[in-house]
């Protein structure tokens, strides 16, 4: 027997879209985390910013991202069984697996509201909350209704004790309860004003809830009476979780961490951390826990296995602003950055090692001009070398203390250093030059800017930028000659691909900042703006060849920029970075292996251009079998005998769904006479196997 399953509208879910930049450093993510939540000792999951979606299956040692589909942020976790689990987040997002995270799908929520909780009473009957609107559903998210408090809520977080008895709290110390299941709610008389952000029970009668300024409230009555506590702090606080009856804990603002061991009578602080932000604790038994947020722009795991006496951290990696990457080779690296970083690898970035750069300082760019030797500039006329492929490093006499930006050799020998610095009452720019391998460097040219970046396409001929200037010689640095950018805005970075065709980005400013582009195809006598598409600062230039290049640069813990073009610059595109850390440098070993760093130690890798993938799309089941194909009407997909009842959807490359429904028979037969020509993809899903094929529509 065979089933027709015909197009449904157009779902811009994007479902299976996925950023072709991946995170190498620091581990698992940057990416700030708002949920954490366990299904066994060893298998957790943690839930945050940008999509962000991490899972361990060895107690925290190990995190790994996993794709949810959406760059939206994602406030909430819960899993109902091993397998089965549902996050919410902004603009009304929901997803659920029932693979373990293998592919998480979304469902349709009815509003753009956020949710910042979501929680289960049973396998079927699950519930979220945002501010004045509340989703529930009774067969396991399959459908998902949308209904109205009948009040502005500003709900935080939700928990119900049985599938009709629950509670949620909010802005403004507000409680509100349920006995029928979310049909009717009352409020409860909390005695405070401040916002309650997390609410847990014990049991059917005892309660607890925590929010601002270090508020703890505890119901012996079901919520009938709620009574302060006293928390020992005045620190926000974010998160409770009780392990029975007597050993809570609650987390927020400034690393707090509270503990309590007699069901909330006293509470110590036990861990203190500076400027963190701790959204979310979870244990797995009354020794081990976890518990997630963020610190200085960065995200943060934390481990106990003491009952919360001490706290490791399991993130792994540098977190200090990284300034500039290089290559040797396809799998050599080097990455230098504040505090006199250097980070070296030798496999393509799947491990960096910090290397001793003999300084302090902080270094702006690094260059290798042969597979051993090796230049870092940075502040305080810093200049350090290698000769070893990064083993050791040796600070070398620069003869000036100015922050040095950018460095470029044309060959083992023979090198430039720019740099500068700017006053409220003067700027100052220097041009330092080597032919000896940096044994002396001499100061070729002294302007009043800052120089920022330099650049030769071959020995004699060279380029520098500054705010709106850009210098150019042709005989090895002799004399530099300025030339007429058209721009009045910051340059940052040049890039030439050949003697003639070059590139400088940098920031325009005017009503809004725009990210700046300047081309020239005739050695630099003249420059025309390009269109970036982007108002964010732009600090990095690099070209694969002569119509594919990169940018990268963003707005501090806001954007991530990275854009693209293949056409020469005609036209640029933004790519999905992946994170809100601003990026400051990019480089690329061929023609779709490439590396960005910036803040907070990102360092992000491409092995496709940074296109945009179908996650777990690259390999087609042998198993799943589609024909005609090509079709023009109609295609028949037989489902493999491993498979029983299972999602069927079509994606097209643009990651977008068009098609999707259940099926049962061994065949389906799909209608795709209305679908433009063009490859797309068929995806079956059941329980931990996902089956994928390709089909091409003529």
């Amino acid at each position: 027997m065979k089933k027709l399953c015909t197009v449904i509208s157009l779902f811009l879910l994007s479902l299976s879209v996925f950023s072709q930049w991946q995170w190498q450093n620091p581990l698992p993510t940057s990416n700030y985390l708002y949920s954490v939540y366990f299904t066994n000792a060893d298998t957790g999951y943690a839930v945050g910013h940008l999509g962000t979606i991490l899972k361990t299956t060895n107690g925290g040692t190990l995190w790994t991202i996993q794709n949810s589909g959406t760059s939206n942020d994602l406030y909430s976790v819960y899993f109902t069984g091993k397998d089965t689990g549902y996050i919410v987040g902004d603009n009304g997002t929901v997803l659920k697996t029932t693979n373990g995270g293998v592919s998480w799908v979304a469902a349709n929520s009815g509003t753009t509201n956020p949710f910042f909780s979501v929680f289960f009473a049973d396998e079927n009957t699950g519930y979220a909350v945002d501010i004045g609107l509340f989703l529930k559903t009774t067969d396991g998210g399959t459908n998902w209704t949308l209904n109205h408090f009948g009040f502005q809520a500003d709900l935080n977080s939700v928990y119900f004790t049985d599938p009709n008895t629950g509670y949620a709290v909010g802005r403004y110390g507000i409680i509100l309860k349920t006995s029928n299941g979310g049909t009717s709610w009352v409020h409860q008389t909390s005695t405070i004003v401040s916002a309650l952000k997390s609410v847990f029970f014990i049991d059917a009668n005892t309660g607890f809830a925590v929010g601002d300024s270090g508020k703890i409230l505890k119901t012996l009555n079901g919520g009938n009476l709620w009574t302060l506590q006293n928390s020992g702090t005045t620190v926000d606080l974010k998160s409770v979780y009780f392990m029975g009856a007597d050993i809570g804990y609650a987390v927020g603002y400034e690393g707090t961490i509270l503990k309590t061991t007699n069901g909330g009578n006293l509470w110590t602080v036990v861990a203190f951390g500076g400027n963190a932000i701790l959204y979310s604790a979870r244990f797995t038994d009354v020794n081990t826990g976890y518990a997630v947020g963020w610190d200085n722009g960065k995200c943060i795991i934390l481990k106990t296995v003491d009952g919360g006496n001490s706290w490791i951290s399991q993130t792994i990696g540098t977190t200090n602003y990284l300034s500039s990457v290089c290559f040797t080779d396809t799998v050599t690296g080097y990455v230098v950055g504040s505090g006199g970083s250097i980070l070296k690898t030798i496999n393509g970035g799947t491990n960096w090692a910090l290397q001793n750069s003999g300084t302090g300082s902080s270094l702006s760019s690094v260059v290798f001009p042969d597979a051993n030797t090796g230049f870092a500039v940075g502040d305080n006329g810093t200049i350090t070398k290698t000769t070893d492929g990064g083993n050791h490093w040796a600070t070398q006499t620069s003869g000036t203390s100015i922050p040095l930006k950018s460095v470029y050799f044309t060959d083992s020998n023979t090198g430039y250093v720019v740099g500068g610095y700017s006053s409220q009452f003067s700027s100052y720019g220097e041009i330092l030059k080597t032919t000896n391998g940096g044994a002396v460097w001499t100061s070729n040219k002294v302007m009043d800017v800052v120089l920022q970046s330099v650049f030769f396409p071959d020995a004699n001929t060279g380029y520098v930028v500054s705010s709106h200037t850009i210098l150019k010689t042709t005989n090895g640095g002799q004399d530099w000659i300025e030339q007429y950018s058209g721009t009045i805005n910051g340059l940052y970075s040049v890039f030439f691909t050949d003697v003639n065709t070059g590139f400088v980005v940098g920031t325009k400013t005017g009503v809004w900042y725009k990210g700046l582009i300047l081309k020239t195809t005739n050695g630099g006598q003249d420059w025309t703006e390009q269109l970036s598409g982007t108002d964010d600062f732009l600090y990095s230039v690099f070209f694969t060849d002569s119509n594919t290049g990169y940018a990268v640069g963003g707005a501090a813990f806001v954007n991530g920029t990275i854009i693209k073009t293949t056409n020469g610059g005609a036209d640029w595109t933004i790519q999905n970075s992946g994170t809100t850390n601003l990026l400051s440098g990019v480089y690329f070993t061929d023609a779709n292996t490439g590396y960005a760093v910036g803040q907070n130690g990102t360092i992000l890798k491409t092995t496709n251009g940074g296109e945009v993938g179908i996650n777990d799309y690259a390999y087609e089941s042998k198993l799943l079998k589609i024909y005609p194909n090509p079709s023009s009407k109609n295609i028949s997909v037989v489902r493999p005998e491993l498979i029983h009842q299972s999602l069927l959807t079509i994606i097209n490359l643009n990651g977008q769904e068009i098609i999707r429904c259940q099926i049962t028979e061994p065949t389906t037969i799909i209608d795709v006479s209305t679908l433009p020509s063009g490859i797309y993809i068929v995806r079956l899903v059941d329980a931990n196997i996902v089956q994928v094929g390709k089909f091409v529509k003529q």
